[in-house]
């Protein structure tokens, strides 16, 4: 099988290497979908990115991005050609399966203070117990203030986690379904033991009280919180030849952090280059943050103005005509359960960009089915880049199956074709994928920006 490895030369190994370890620090550091938000903000304001809110024109070469609720950015390279002929698009999720805390999550049980979570997002729940986990996200209180909340990522912070019983209590336990070995509502986080002074709920009691003297935040401040349960800890180089990385969120992220890199290296494009990173997409791509949200639209809209095409039809014209990759990751064949899958149409590790021309479950079912002749045009930008991709199938027919944000562009009649890297893992705390995926992915997204017509 030949991969990746196999074509590259002394200086794109050298460039692999480099992008590896700025993706891994990235990842390490960014690991909700508001902090990677942030940091693509910070990113593209260095690379002289302004905010549209603050232009009122633009011309070719321009690069703007806009915000909507610090959980999307969608970023533009203006083009030579008006906006009516078209973008070309890419497209990722930046949230990634987790556990929430509820509105009401501390409470104290058998002396030990606990914090109540929902999943969020597609888990395998036994994954995420007896492991360190820390703690990201914002509390808003009621006078206007927000405080950001980071437990457990430094190496002198104390790490947070779900507890498990011991294998020689758990018979009855290892009898279930592995749905069930688990259940919801028992992925509950331990969080302290020390209790202070005596009476009911004395160690809730000391939580508080820490909580109180570090982020200056009362107990109903939970009600206004997003705080996530990630796994602590940071990106590795992963395998005995230091070939793959391992880490939490690469779903999706290594497609975000690849389409934001190949949109900053992105310079005076023919058609405008545009990189939307959203939200919500583990839950449906649904509310203001999620890609069925009018956001986008709206920004296009208010581009169009600028350009003195104002006009509900030149909005139309300017979706219809553009082209869209959905960056979004794809399962790697895994050698241990190579069984779910379909070996010709699979995708495999270091076998570079994965292209699913569908995806969906039971007869394609809530898949955007690319056209022929769109994806016709891919296969010519990525073999005229010497760009190493495959083409695959979220498992075997009737085994499973997935979507992405792909139909939702697809729906506004938009050409549209997921192209993701591979993961091995996926959904788990810890997911694999390779360098030279990594690297590959980079190179199409860029190649796609510039060339596709």
């Amino acid at each position: 099988m030949k991969t990746v490895w196999d074509k590259l030369k002394k200086e794109n190994r050298e460039e692999l290497e480099a992008l590896s370890t700025e993706y891994a620090a990235f990842m390490s550091s960014h690991k909700t979908e508001r902090e990677f938000t942030d940091g693509a903000k910070k990113m593209a304001e260095k690379a002289g990115y302004r905010n549209i809110k603050d232009v009122t024109s633009f011309k070719a070469g321009d690069k703007l991005y806009a915000i909507n609720r610090n959980k999307n950015i969608v970023l533009f390279v203006m083009g030579k050609k008006p906006l009516t002929e078209g973008m070309n698009i890419l497209g990722a999720h930046i949230d990634s399966p987790r556990l929430d805390l509820k509105q009401h999550p501390l409470y104290e049980k058998d002396g030990l203070a606990l914090f109540d979570t929902h999943y969020y997002g597609g888990i395998k729940k036994y994954q995420w117990t007896a492991r360190p986990m820390a703690l990201h996200g914002v509390v808003c209180k009621k006078d206007g203030s927000t405080v950001n909340v980071e437990i457990g990522e430094d190496e002198n912070d104390p790490v947070l986690g779900i507890s498990e019983i011991l294998v020689h209590l758990a018979r009855e336990q290892m009898k279930k379904e592995s749905a069930h070995v688990v259940e919801g509502e028992d992925l509950d986080l331990l969080i302290g033991s020390i209790p202070d002074g005596d009476g009911k709920d004395a160690v809730k009691k000391n939580i508080l009280a820490i909580l109180k003297d570090k982020y200056g935040m009362e107990e109903d401040d939970f009600m206004s919180a997003e705080l996530e349960a990630v796994p602590a800890g940071k990106m590795r180089e992963f395998g005995l030849d230091r070939s793959m990385l391992m880490g939490y969120g690469q779903d999706d992220k290594v497609c975000a952090y690849t389409s934001l890199k190949a949109i900053l290296d992105t310079e005076k494009p023919e058609r405008t280059s545009c990189c939307i990173l959203v939200d919500k997409e583990e839950i449906g791509s649904v509310g203001n943050t999620g890609m069925q949200s009018h956001f986008f639209e709206h920004v296009i809209a208010k581009l169009l103005d600028m350009e003195d095409h104002g006009r509900l039809v030149d909005l139309n014209d300017c979706i219809e005509n553009s082209r869209m990759l959905s960056s979004d990751v794809s399962a790697a064949v895994d050698p241990l359960y190579d069984s779910v899958f379909s070996q010709n149409n699979a995708a495999y590790l270091g076998c570079g960009i994965c292209y699913n021309k569908y995806t969906g479950a039971g007869g394609k079912s809530g898949s955007n089915d690319a056209n022929a002749e769109y994806f016709a045009k891919v296969r010519r930008v990525m073999d005229d880049n010497n760009v190493m991709f495959q083409t695959c199938e979220l498992g075997g027919v009737d085994k499973g199956g997935g979507g992405t944000i792909a139909y939702i562009l697809a729906n506004l009649n938009m050409d549209v074709v997921d192209a993701g890297i591979a993961v091995e893992n996926m959904h788990s705390p810890a997911e694999i994928v390779s360098k030279a995926d990594v690297y590959e992915g980079y190179r199409a997204y860029k190649a796609f920006l510039k060339d596709m017509d």
